[in-house]
């Protein structure tokens, strides 16, 4: 039998699993689904159509689901599909997509959102993110799966974020973001590979060294971005992690590439 505290508002038409727990002062609209063994600890407001997977515990004064904060919705029957084992920390925020934008916000499983996160309308987050205290995410952004955004930073829509990259506190993200990069500074620029992520996720030291070689070359200071691309592509052609790189920095993208300072074009 699921556990609803009595002071909690929750609709009879919204799908809420047997061992679900909501606790004081929560509100849970009519179309939210909560899975099992989902926890809403106090004061937590669940609106429009949600769906929050198993496991997740979602922590005071979180807003979830509400109306997104784009002037141009216009009340479509857009969602927002959280995955499962997340951990979303107080005053955190996270809106559902727009027809602008696939009509749809996707959270992976396993990220931690620490207070006052945000997440905006048709963002796309992979597993295992983690954004630090006030780290914002402006509309149809992408990020990859282990990413970590710190704290304050803010990163501006449309850009790309890649796997294993990492934002540092109070950077201000205009541009695409390579997998496993790092970006630094108030109109943030790549300061090099997240070298302490990857070996938290177990890359070797042969992959990280790899990885530094193909890096040193793609930003090296010689010829267009272009240029250097295709040779990174041509000499390390059989490492997965360096050509999922090429595969990033060749996709199609409405921003520009974040490169370091002082070197290269940016072609």
């Amino acid at each position: 039998m699921t556990n609803i505290h009595p002071t909690a508002v929750v609709d009879p038409k919204a799908q809420i699993a047997d061992t679900a727990i909501i606790g004081p002062f929560c509100v849970v609209g009519p179309e939210v689904e909560l899975g099992d063994s989902v926890e809403l600890l106090s004061h937590v407001a669940i609106a429009g159509r949600t769906r929050i997977g198993a496991g997740t515990r979602i922590f005071p004064f979180a807003s979830i689901g509400h109306r997104p904060q784009d002037l141009k919705y216009r009340g479509e029957p857009s969602t927002l599909e959280i995955g499962a084992n997340n951990q979303i920390r107080e005053h955190v925020t996270m809106n559902p997509g727009t027809e602008g934008g696939g009509m749809v916000t996707k959270v992976g499983d396993n990220c931690l959102f620490m207070a006052s996160a945000h997440v905006a309308h048709d963002c796309i987050l992979g597993d295992n993110v983690i954004m630090a205290n006030n780290a914002t995410l402006a509309g149809h952004v992408t990020v990859g799966e282990f990413a970590f955004l710190g704290g304050l930073c803010a990163v501006h829509q449309f850009v790309r974020i890649g796997r294993h990259a990492m934002i540092g506190g109070m950077s201000g993200v205009e541009a695409d973001v390579i997998p496993f990069g790092t970006v630094i500074g108030n109109r943030a620029h790549l300061n090099g590979l997240n070298i302490v992520g990857l070996k938290r996720r177990g890359f070797s030291r042969d992959d990280i060294h790899t990885l530094r070689n193909a890096y040193r070359l793609l930003f090296a200071p010689e010829g267009t971005l272009q240029e250097r691309l295709s040779d990174v592509e041509e000499q390390f052609k059989a490492n997965a992690a360096v050509m999922e790189i090429v595969e990033f920095i060749r996709s199609d993208s409405s921003r520009s590439l974040s490169t370091p300072k002082f070197t290269g074009d940016g072609a």
